[in-house]
């Protein structure tokens, strides 16, 4: 079999997700690997992209290898599939499958966004491998490794490809007008709208403007495809310790003093492939100046979505999530489904209410096991990402269980108690009445 490998890292041959790759390359010398260093080479494959049309027409199978970027793949292998689609060329006789590597943060959506992808082109999948970055180095990581591909062969051999399920919502766009005339706002608050758009997106441009009309504050709009991008993340780390960015182009000053210093941040794109659209992308991957950093959390989010959202159960997730592990409260997601003027003024309503009461209720799952990740990989890596570290200490995130010795010790006793016949039978139900108490007291007038 010919299996590429797409490698979707901005660093070339220095990916580590790429040596796992290389790894099954010398395990399987039966199979034929050849590469395409898609992330590398993406600037380039813009403007010629006859090389990766040559590579992906020899191939059997597609075999994507990234690490994870914010939720996703790198900004670079966004855009080239962007391009695979935009070539027109028919790639359904091919089969794929990826390895990524990462510390399992989100890796589910990442995973889930290449394999929505490879089904719009007609692509049979099998489920990839979600490696850590430092698998490949054990003897218990390079054996999964190795037994995964084995099994992802058997099966490809079988023809017992991945069923993909795409989940249908009724979707039928609503009219969006714009009010006439423009009200008084209140002072002392403002909203940002970040957003992406190109001449002639004007349903999305036209529920933008109803927005900033119905808002009772002040709000500014900023589009990022004016901002002159020198490219995406590198992931060189080289803001790790200063949170300068090595690119000139200014991003992260204007990420910091020009749009995380409003009092709400909202977000206004057109659904594409399964996304925001790799723009957003690029822009998502260069917040990374800020680290691990939730430099806005506190701040509520809202979104402008022009598209299908209801079938878009990844991105749904992914919304959520990001506002989750930011501490961000998000408002709501207005969509130009059916009553696009109701749910846009509905979320007007709603981002004002969180930003004048600084509504911020508890995070569920996703972002305190998001957070938990996070926690655990910057206080192992402090002596690098020192950003990272200062920020963590100084907010009171490394929450580790075994630093609340006293309620440890507490357990220790409990146990003994509980395990201890005679003394659970003397107590009888004494022992919830004695859970219980701390809780009954703040009923007490």
């Amino acid at each position: 079999m010919n299996i590429l490998v797409i490698a979707g890292s901005p660093k070339g041959k220095d990916s580590i997700t790429l040596h796992t790759c290389l790894y099954l390359e010398k395990k399987f010398p039966q199979h034929r690997f050849s590469y395409l260093h898609a992330g590398a080479r993406v600037k380039a494959l813009e403007k010629d992209f006859s090389p990766a049309l040559e590579a992906l027409g020899e191939a059997d199978m597609l075999l994507f290898c990234y690490p994870v970027y914010t939720f996703l793949v790198p900004y670079q292998l966004h855009r080239f599939i962007e391009l695979m689609k935009a070539s027109g060329k028919d790639f359904s006789s091919k089969m794929a499958t990826q390895v990524t590597t990462s510390k399992h943060f989100y890796d589910i959506t990442a995973h889930r966004f290449i394999e929505d992808n490879c089904a719009d082109m007609g692509i049979r999948f099998l489920d990839g491998l979600s490696a850590d970055m430092d698998d490949i180095l054990s003897e218990k990581g390079r054996k999964q490794a190795t037994d995964w591909l084995e099994f992802c062969l058997w099966k490809a051999d079988r023809g017992q490809f991945k069923e993909h399920v795409a989940p249908k919502a009724a979707y039928s766009p609503g009219t969006v007008t714009v009010p006439s005339g423009s009200s008084a706002k209140k002072a002392g608050r403002k909203a940002v709208i970040v957003t992406d758009l190109l001449p002639g997106d004007d349903r999305l441009k036209g529920m933008i403007e109803r927005f900033v009309s119905v808002f009772p504050y002040g709000t500014d709009v900023i589009n990022i495809e004016d901002f002159p991008f020198q490219g995406g993340c590198l992931s060189c780390f080289n803001c790790a310790s200063t949170g300068r960015c090595v690119y000139k182009d200014g991003f992260d000053s204007y990420l910091r003093d020009t749009i995380n210093t409003h009092d709400a941040i909202l977000y206004a794109f057109r659904i594409k492939d399964h996304s925001m659209g790799s723009r957003f992308k690029m822009y998502d991957d260069r917040q990374f100046c800020n680290g691990h950093r939730t430099v806005t959390m506190g701040t509520p989010f809202g979104y402008l979505v022009e598209g299908d959202y209801g079938s878009e159960e990844n991105l749904r997730l992914l919304l959520e999530a990001r506002a989750q592990v930011g501490g961000n409260y998000l408002a709501g997601v207005a969509t130009d489904n059916g009553d696009a003027d109701s749910r846009i003024d509905t979320l007007a309503a709603t981002v004002a209410y969180a930003m004048e009461r600084q509504y911020n209720p508890p995070q569920n799952f996703l972002g305190v096991g998001g957070m938990k990740i996070f926690r655990d990989l910057i206080y192992m890596m402090r002596g690098m990402m020192r950003a990272d570290h200062r920020f963590f200490k100084s907010h009171g995130q490394y929450d580790f269980p075994q630093k609340k010795w006293k309620t440890s010790m507490m357990m220790y006793l409990v146990g003994w108690m509980m395990g201890n016949r005679k003394l659970k039978a003397k107590m009888g139900d004494r022992m919830s009445e004695g859970m219980i108490a701390p809780y009954k007291k703040i009923l007490e007038p």
